[in-house]
């Protein structure tokens, strides 16, 4: 395991145990939490070590890599990202007219399919190589590993796009800095992050689904976001809402909470989540439009 000695965020030293959650997904094991004192990020700590890590996504519940569609809640995942796809979409084409996208963390390949049907030109990394086969075989992309990221030109990307993806980036602070890197100086960045403010994160507590650990390494409020990308030299735009997250995530919590899906409490505090969030920025996921200073 590898334990942080500093907050990724503010570099301080001083931390206190913020919450011990079961790896649902797939080892049943237990991690931690631990809170910065000075900024109160939150981050899982310690982490598995970056060889060992992978193992942790290696399981047919782990839906972005397996793209299963077994069971209610993942048939009901994959008909709502039919529909987010297009909204996506439509949300890239009104951030400007440019063509080149970047998205890291591609997945299976849907989000990048979409993209080229829509005329854009793509480029995409996924760490996976099983997901990076679907992806070829379903839509003939083909995705990079990691490593290719440094290979691409600089300022060459008009968007690059992370999709429920940072909070899984081992090395944080060296990833935004290779966004910088590619970006255009007129390019935009789109993040989207699970949101721990959110009502349906403090109902559930530790069995909040998107804690998610050890896959998700960060656990992120809106402040965070713009705390640490700032200091890379970004700007936040705009923050806007994943309104169908929290149903989603609260499936997943009502599972791990009983042992079962009560998909009438799920829908409850889903539609709760969201209206408690009204237009603050406290929705169970949140999409966040960043650019270069």
């Amino acid at each position: 395991m590898k334990n942080y000695k500093n907050c990724p965020v503010c570099g301080n030293t001083s931390f206190n145990n913020f919450l011990k959650c079961k790896d649902n997904t797939g080892s049943n094991e237990t991690f931690q939490m631990d809170q910065c004192n000075a900024c109160e990020f939150v981050f899982t700590n310690p982490i598995p070590l970056e060889s060992e890590i992978g193992k942790y996504y290696e399981s047919d519940e782990y839906i972005s890599h397996s793209n299963t569609s077994k069971g209610l809640t993942n048939t009901l995942y994959q008909t709502v990202r039919n529909y987010t796809l297009k909204q996506k979409i439509a949300l890239i084409k009104s951030l400007g007219s440019g063509k080149n996208i970047l998205d890291i963390g591609s997945g299976t390949g849907e989000f990048l399919n979409s993209c080229k049907q829509a005329g854009f030109n793509v480029s995409g990394i996924e760490p996976s190589p099983a997901a990076r086969k679907l992806a070829e075989d379903n839509f003939s992309l083909q995705l990079k590993e990691e490593v290719e990221l440094d290979k691409l030109a600089g300022e060459s990307q008009d968007f690059i796009s992370m999709w429920h993806v940072l909070e899984h980036v081992y090395h944080l602070n060296d990833r935004i800095e290779q966004i910088k890197r590619l970006l255009k100086p007129d390019g935009k960045v789109i993040i989207a992050v699970p949101n721990r403010n959110s009502y349906d994160a403090n109902y559930y507590k530790e069995n909040w689904a998107a804690y998610d650990l050890p896959r998700h390494l960060y656990h992120f409020r809106p402040i965070d976001i713009e705390k640490v990308f700032s200091k890379h030299g970004f700007k936040l735009d705009k923050i806007l809402p994943m309104k169908f997250d929290s149903f989603y995530v609260s499936m997943l919590s009502e599972k791990y909470k009983n042992g079962t899906v009560n998909y009438f409490q799920a829908f409850k505090t889903g539609l709760k989540s969201n209206r408690k969030a009204g237009d603050k920025p406290k929705y169970s996921s949140q999409i966040y439009i960043l650019s270069k200073n």
